[in-house]
């Protein structure tokens, strides 16, 4: 099979720090456009709008969305309609309905989707995973905190209506927890923060349980500074499983048991060939049906005013 023509809708911070990269050490896809309002690509040819880049290049295969969620589903729409695969940064969109359109939409045109969740592909996960099945799991607690102004400095869609807030990294952590825990767990209580002039929640405190009870407590938070916290401790009958630094190593009382080097992003475009080579979409919602859960069932707080 020969290269996947890929083009990229979006180029920002998260493209030139991961996407690029990752694409040029796959021999499956060959960049061949671009389409952002700002951001371009040395030796790419770069257009405005993705109407713009569709009617010029048709030998696109394959575009990869990172814009905004707010703005994914009507670029995703015309990519299909056009005829090309599709990759959708996380959160695949900013509301269950419009992905689930998407897929029905890929479905019909026999075109692969693919909502990517680049946290999963950490490096420890799996080992987490294969951890906890082998064991009986009693409580599972998750702290993801870190500094807003440090990883999204003057980005105000992520405070807009749709742009998540602290659910942007959260849904990291749910993503992993939706895959490594042996039983899906469903949200029971949470109460969101919200700066007093923002749309989106500044920290967030989540209350789960699984069929038989299993207690899951997750708080994102924003407002760290210094060292930041990216865990998932597990409480188990062989002992606590610590899975930290967003993924990349695991211990189990205290011995580290797993780290290797982060690779996220080539794995997430390793699964991206995979699934249009065999005419496949790899489409889970469960992540953002727990934001979605935790917007519809959360107790609103109002916090001081966040200014970048």
């Amino acid at each position: 099979m020969s290269a996947i023509n890929l083009a990229i809708v979006g180029v920002g911070k998260i493209v030139n720090d991961q996407h690029l990269p990752s694409i040029a050490r796959n021999p499956d896809f060959k960049l061949v456009a671009t389409a952002s309002r700002n951001g371009t690509v040395e030796g790419i040819d770069a257009y405005k709008t993705i109407d713009a880049m569709l009617e010029a290049v048709p030998a696109i295969d394959a575009v990869s969305l990172c814009m905004p969620p707010q703005f994914r589903y009507e670029a995703a729409h015309k990519a299909l309609a056009a005829g090309k695969h599709v990759f959708l940064e996380k959160p695949p969109g900013a509301t269950l309905s419009e992905v689930a359109d998407l897929e029905a939409t890929a479905a019909a045109k026999r075109l692969s989707l693919f909502a990517s969740w680049h946290s999963r592909y950490a490096p420890a996960v799996e080992a987490a995973k294969a951890f906890l099945a082998a064991t009986r799991i009693t409580s599972v607690q998750v702290n993801w905190k870190e500094d807003v102004r440090h990883w999204h400095p003057n980005q105000a869609w992520i405070w807009q209506a749709g742009g998540l807030g602290v659910f942007d990294p959260g849904i990291n952590a749910l993503s992993i927890v939706t895959h490594i825990l042996p039983r899906a767990a469903f949200l029971t209580s949470a109460t969101l923060e919200f700066p007093e002039n923002c749309d989106a929640p500044i920290a967030a405190d989540l209350q789960f349980k699984d069929a038989d009870n299993l207690p899951v407590h997750a708080v994102f938070d924003w407002r760290q500074t210094g060292k930041q916290t990216w865990d998932i401790v597990a409480e188990t009958e062989a002992g606590t499983m610590v899975l930290s630094e967003g993924g990349a190593k695991l211990s189990v009382n205290g011995e580290l048991k797993f780290a290797e080097p982060e690779q996220e992003y080539a794995q997430l475009y390793c699964r991206f060939a995979e699934i249009i080579k065999v005419g496949q979409s790899d489409v889970d919602l469960s992540p953002l049906r727990h934001v979605a859960d935790a917007f519809l069932l959360g107790k609103r707080k109002i916090v001081e005013a966040f200014y970048d």
